[in-house]
């Protein structure tokens, strides 16, 4: 249940993480395909694009999992675990967003920032 920022930017997280995941096969249908058909097994080191059709999807669980942990830790009161997984992915999302302005980390700092904010109780 959603009843405060803390929840919400948490979700928020956890939608983001399988938001990856579907766009990471959708845009990366062609590499993934190819590479079952070879039969998945050592097939992503062929080119840049299996390898990053692979990178970036595979980062969708682990932005479910902070999601989780974050939910968890708004659920029971762990402001400082909180705010610590915000400030971790604020680096990662400033660092991605130096390398790539044109990218949709943008949505990372957004809900880095959130979960930041709400750990350290700027929002309640």
């Amino acid at each position: 249940m959603i009843n405060n920022w803390k929840t919400a930017a948490a979700w928020a997280l956890i939608a983001l993480g399988f938001l990856h995941i579907v766009m990471g096969f959708v845009r990366f249908k062609q590499p993934f395909l190819a590479a079952l058909h070879e039969g998945i097994f050592d097939t992503f080191k062929v080119d840049d694009t299996r390898r990053l059709a692979f990178w970036f999807t595979l980062l969708g669980p682990a932005l479910v999992l902070c999601g989780h942990l974050a939910l968890r830790a708004a659920q029971a009161g762990n402001f400082e675990t909180l705010g610590l997984i915000g400030l971790y992915l604020l680096v990662v999302a400033v660092l991605g967003i130096v390398a790539l302005p044109a990218s949709p980390l943008w949505a990372l700092l957004v809900v880095a920032g959130l979960l930041f904010a709400a750990g350290r109780g700027w929002l309640t």
